[in-house]
């Protein structure tokens, strides 16, 4: 765990370099060149689920061996720490947590600064919904929602996978979740196609999401929020969310700033309702994304000290 230490110590000073040979993007390139070989809008639903479960397979094969192609290379360094350096700067482009802190600090700065109209434009770029009605408490709404489901996507997951397999594992975890984000949508397009995309996201993320939510509960704790709130909130309201993991996330960041997410978003111009989690002893205000960045933070630090020590003790 000392590389995934160093990997979340070179994102906090490097961040996530824009770049088209970013992994991610590579990712994504990928997944698009398999998605115009493979989808034809003529197909049959049980073609086109086929076809989106072929792509699926590819990727994260492709994946998995490109990352352990780059390791292997790696022990072939002259140098004997060469691998771990590799390792720890792959494994820092699965992880995301300065990014994400950066989009929430902008867009409090922004709602500070009463830039309604800079903040709307802003958070548009990390959620999907329509965004251009929002007012402060909205935006402050889907910024806290982002920033806590983005922990255990961007963060927290990838990590797992790294302590329990290595850094493949985690470039393959990455692939899985890019592949839900790109195909994952239950349109008309994309609700075959990319089934067997959202589906082994959920399933890939049904531990890491849950580890996210206690995290959350345990951050609560170090950083003077209400740990009992949050707990509790976590258990009523997670199975709420529309996802079968997303809510552990967002309940327990709900439960612990005393404020509350879900409501109505805006879609393609379709207004749609999402279950209430948590309660509005709060009203949601820009001050809650600052605290959402440090319970992400506090989050991920514990994730790192627990695994160490996990494996430290597994030593003997």
């Amino acid at each position: 765990m000392k590389i995934a230490i160093l990997a979340f110590l070179i994102d906090a000073i490097v961040g996530d370099p824009q770049s088209r040979f970013h992994p991610v993007v590579l990712i994504g390139k990928l997944i698009s060149g398999f998605e115009r070989l493979l989808y034809r809008k003529e197909d049959s639903d049980a073609r086109k689920f086929a076809c989106g479960a072929l792509l699926v397979l590819l990727v994260l094969l492709l994946s998995y061996e490109a990352a352990a192609c780059m390791l292997y290379l790696s022990y072939q360094l002259p140098f004997a720490w060469g691998s771990s350096l590799v390792s720890a700067f792959l494994l820092s482009f699965t992880i995301s947590p300065k990014s994400l802190a950066k989009a929430g600090r902008e867009i409090y700065v922004l709602l500070a600064r009463d830039d309604l109209a800079g903040a709307r434009k802003r958070v548009g770029w990390i959620v999907g919904r329509e965004t251009e009605q929002l007012d402060a408490g909205e935006i402050s709404r889907a910024t806290v929602e982002t920033i806590a489901e983005n922990t255990t996507d961007g963060i927290i997951a990838p990590l797992f996978f790294f302590a329990i397999g290595g850094m493949p594992l985690a470039v393959l975890y990455r692939a899985a979740n890019t592949m839900d984000s790109m195909l994952g949508y239950k349109n008309e397009k994309y609700l075959y196609f990319g089934r067997a995309a959202a589906r082994l996201d959920d399933v890939l993320s049904y531990i890491p999401a849950r580890i996210t939510g206690l995290l959350f509960v345990v951050s609560a704790g170090f950083l003077g929020f209400d740990v009992r709130h949050a707990l509790a909130v976590m258990r009523r309201d997670a199975a709420k969310h529309p996802s079968p993991n997303g809510g552990y996330a967002e309940a327990s960041m709900a439960g612990a700033l005393h404020i509350r997410l879900g409501g109505f978003n805006t879609y393609f111009g379709k207004k749609t309702f999402r279950a209430y989690m948590g309660d509005a002893i709060e009203q949601l205000a820009p001050h809650h994304i600052m605290e959402s960045i440090r319970m992400m933070y506090t989050a991920t630090v514990l994730f790192l000290i627990t695994a160490y020590l996990v494996f430290e003790i597994m030593k003997y």
